[in-house]
């Protein structure tokens, strides 16, 4: 009965799931190293990207700032 609702949470026997899953992260490895990719790179790019968000948000808050205080 338990390993039927394992089956069924896993989308399979886990022996099958871990061999499909490891099937995909060899495709995925090598398809980011032909295109130069690396996890490290791709969680630096995905920083920077919030930090860019970030800098825009509060840049806006501090232009709406500047208006309120010129309007007083």
């Amino acid at each position: 009965m338990a390993n039927g609702r394992i089956e069924r949470f896993l989308g399979g026997s886990p022996l099958g799931v871990l061999v499909r899953l490891l099937f995909i992260s060899l495709l995925v490895g090598a398809a980011m190293a032909f295109l130069g990719l690396s996890p490290r790179a791709l969680f630096e790019a995905a920083v920077r990207f919030v930090r860019s968000l970030g800098d825009l948000g509060f840049g806006a808050l501090s232009e709406v700032g500047q208006w309120i205080i010129g309007g007083a």
